[in-house]
């Protein structure tokens, strides 16, 4: 399994940015699915998931200003960030794990992960 992440950058904060994740070469639909992040010196933690029944969650940080979609056709799952705080600043990360009815935001739940992308936001 492969995971490809695009779509960060740098923006100001109150902006928005839309991550992009391939997932191949399996269909998303057979996976639970996640944004994580991590910023320097901190540990990675979970952003948003969805799972492979269709279920998102979200971390309270984000609540409200990130959505989590998936795109079955294009095998593709998106982060849709907007109304961005300096403190969303990290590197995103995209999860996958085919064990996971329930959405889950716990590292330790998933075993496949891309290379990240970075957001910076700028107050």
């Amino acid at each position: 399994v492969q995971l490809v992440e695009s779509g960060g950058g740098s923006v100001q904060s109150g902006g928005s940015l839309r991550l992009s994740c391939i997932v191949s070469p399996y269909t998303v639909m057979r996976y639970s699915l996640a944004w994580f992040r991590q910023a320097p010196g901190k540990e990675r933690e979970g952003v948003a998931c969805i799972g492979s029944g269709g279920r998102t969650a979200y971390a309270d940080s984000v609540k409200g200003r990130f959505t989590i979609s998936q795109d079955n056709d294009k095998d593709t799952l998106y982060l849709q960030a907007n109304n961005l705080k300096p403190e969303d600043t990290a590197m995103y990360y995209c999860a996958a794990d085919p064990r996971w009815w329930t959405p889950r935001l716990t590292k330790d739940d998933y075993n496949y992960w891309g290379q990240g992308t970075q957001v910076t936001v700028s107050s």
